[in-house]
Order: structure tokens, then C-alpha cells, then sequence
């Protein structure tokens, strides 16, 4: 999954803005992952394991070393199949094998697919806040 084969509406859910394209520094910040601060998981299929169908990520928080912001982003085709469920839940465990208790997201408060996907790891929200479209999530992890 290229960028540039997301939708604009994905684009746009994933970064909050309208990004044509990604930066130089957009695609470091993407790639360079150390696996502890920075952990990353991509998804692709038996028919073509070199093209990427999604991505799910963690970054530690500098302010607090055990929370974590994430993020996740399933190419257009793939979406509503469980596949971002199922990256955000092993997310999760490797955050938690690295000290992380929260998980904190920023999201289009009209994107509905990431609320559900907030609600299903966490049970329930620890903490929901709204910021006109943007909603802020902070959900403890089960240890």
C-alpha cells in the first residue's frame, strides 16, 4: 500500500489533514522505527507479501514512558474485513511487553471505524475528550 493508493478520505483520516503527498521528513518519521519508542506493524497478503495492506504503529510519549500514541491505516480495499482489530489488539501486546499502559489517538470525530476500534481494545473508554473534529481517546491497556 503506497500512499498514493489510499483514498483521500483515508489520507485524510489517517494524518487529519490534506496531505497529497508525504515529505521527506513524513517518510523518515514513518520508517525509522527502533522497536521499543517506535514500534511498528505492517500487513500484507499471501499473493503479494511485498505490497503493504496496512499499518499499525506506536510511539512513546515523551512526556510519559508509558503511553503511547497510535495509529493505524488499512488500505481501501481492506477495510471493514477485522484487519485493523486484529493489528490494533497485537499492538497492544507489544506495547504492553515494552511498559506501555495507555494508549492515547487523535481522530476525525466523524470517523467511527477508529471509536469502535478504541472500544473494542479498551472495553470502555478511560477517557474521551472533543475538540470540534478532532476527538482525543486515552485507554488504559489490560495488563
Amino acid at each position: 500500500m503506497g500512499y498514493r493508493a489510499l483514498s483521500a478520505q483515508s489520507q485524510y483520516q489517517r494524518f487529519l489533514a490534506l496531505k497529497p503527498r508525504l515529505t521527506d521528513a513524513d517518510v523518515r518519521y514513518l520508517v525509522e522505527v527502533d522497536g521499543t519508542n517506535h514500534y511498528a506493524l505492517v500487513a500484507a497478503t499471501t499473493s503479494s507479501p511485498d505490497w503493504i495492506i496496512a499499518v499499525a504503529r506506536f510511539v512513546r510519549a515523551a512526556d510519559d514512558p508509558e503511553a503511547a500514541d497510535f495509529a493505524i491505516v488499512v488500505g481501501d480495499p481492506y477495510q471493514g474485513e477485522g484487519l485493523g482489530s486484529e493489528l490494533l489488539e497485537l499492538l497492544a501486546d507489544a506495547a504492553i511487553t515494552r511498559g506501555i499502559r495507555h494508549f492515547r489517538a487523535s481522530a476525525l470525530a466523524e470517523n467511527v471505524a477508529v471509536r469502535k476500534l478504541v472500544r473494542r481494545l479498551a472495553g470502555r473508554l478511560a477517557r474521551e475528550r472533543h475538540f470540534g473534529p478532532v476527538d482525543e481517546f486515552e485507554v488504559d491497556l489490560a495488563a
